[in-house]
């Protein structure tokens, strides 16, 4: 059981660091692209807002989706129902 338990928590610890630095990375690129964009073409600014915004929401989305699995298996592990 300690070795689920241990196996789990170190499981968690990855998910969640590799959901914190692909959010890093995808909102540095996003930044960067749409400042691109806008320096480029200043005209279409607000249109690439907009756009970054809605793709900001998604990679939250997908990090979001990280954090309730990890919390999943914190809080309610289903590897432990093959213990009894």
């Amino acid at each position: 059981m300690d070795t689920i338990l241990a196996y789990t928590a170190l499981g968690v610890f990855f998910l969640l660091g590799m959901g914190a630095f692909g959010t890093a990375l995808g909102f540095g690129n996003l930044g960067g692209k749409f400042i691109e964009g806008a320096a480029r073409q200043p005209e279409l600014a607000p249109m690439l807002q907009g756009k970054m915004f809605l793709v900001a929401g998604l990679i939250d989305a997908v990090t979001m989706i990280g954090i309730g699995i990890a919390m999943w298996f914190t809080l309610a592990n289903p590897l432990l129902a093959y213990l009894q």
